[in-house]
């Protein structure tokens, strides 16, 4: 879904960072930036502050949008090298199409997970309905396995984990004895939060991990302090767990993972490691090479912008 447009810079990951001495963390702000033709969303990753989150380098919310009387959300086809998209919708429907000639519609709570690898291509669209609402993410591949086959897969069901007033769903890496089917090649977590009541409790966190915990709808308040909807809660490694108070009808995004030792260049829709990658694989887009063609889709493919 993503069309990421930014001068070509090298992402480390292990940056060090300026944090609350009252929390030990650090409040990101995100930004807008536009999808597709009409669709306008809160970027939260990468940010000039904090490149990525364990492997998770992207972050996108989008929503809730009120669809009716506009063309909806079109992304057109486009290239992704190095990286897995990770979309999960709250509200609505996206059709997803991509050249390996998959065709799959992802509603509320599914996830569609592809891994690029060498390269594909893909475009989405939203499905008649008055709401959308969603995140999409992307998760940097390591070195070992980013030049693998691409694939694609669909996950009609992740693990939901009860924790007081808390309906948690299990997104990713393994949380409370649960593992998510979802195939991931780094040690992470993706949690979705819904407080069904007004609730405070404590979540046990992975000391290993680093964390970011971004609200979806409503407020919420972490180990007393506010964290707004335009706002991405950065926690550093060492913390075995964190106090949560949410709202009745509040819901978060928790995303972490090891700290990614790999530095990453972020382009357009690429993930690499070096500029001359970059160019490689805009030059084989350009000539419709090496990403395969998406059958379906009624628009025009995505242009890169010149890398310079």
């Amino acid at each position: 879904m993503s069309d990421l447009i930014e001068t070509p810079q090298i992402f480390n990951s292990k940056e060090c960072l300026a944090l609350s001495p009252k929390t030990n963390s650090q409040k990101l702000k995100t930004r807008t930036a536009q999808v597709g033709d009409n669709i306008t969303i809160r970027r939260a990753l990468p940010h000039h502050d904090r490149k990525t989150i364990g492997a998770w380098c992207f972050l996108d919310h989008f929503g809730p949008l009120d669809l009716k009387n506009t063309e909806g959300l079109r992304v057109g086809p486009h290239p992704h090298i190095g990286l897995q998209t990770f979309t999960y919708p709250l509200a609505g429907e996206i059709l997803h199409r991509d050249s390996l000639g998959s065709k799959q519609k992802i509603q509320r709570g599914q996830v569609n997970l592809m891994t690029a690898g060498k390269g594909i291509s893909h475009a989405e669209e939203s499905l008649p309905d008055s709401i959308l609402h969603g995140v999409q993410l992307w998760i940097a591949l390591p070195d070992a396995v980013r030049h693998m086959e691409p694939n694609f897969t669909h996950y009609e069901n992740v693990p939901a984990i009860k924790l007081d007033n808390l309906h948690i769903n299990l997104l990713a890496g393994e949380f409370l004895n649960s593992v998510s089917p979802v195939k991931v090649y780094s040690p992470l977590i993706g949690l979705k939060l819904n407080a069904t009541n007004d609730t405070t409790c404590f979540l046990p966190l992975n000391p290993k991990f680093e964390y970011g915990i971004l609200p979806l709808i409503g407020n919420i308040e972490i180990a007393n302090e506010i964290v707004d909807i335009d706002t991405l809660l950065y926690l550093p490694c060492g913390q075995s767990k964190i106090s949560v108070r949410l709202q009745k009808g509040s819901r978060a995004l928790i995303i972490g993972g090891e700290p990614f030792k790999e530095d990453i260049l972020i382009w357009w829709n690429f993930v690499a490691r070096t500029k001359e990658e970059m160019i490689k694989a805009t030059t084989a887009w350009n000539n419709h090479a090496a990403f395969g063609e998406v059958e379906g889709y009624q628009g025009e493919r995505l242009t890169p912008p010149p890398c310079q």
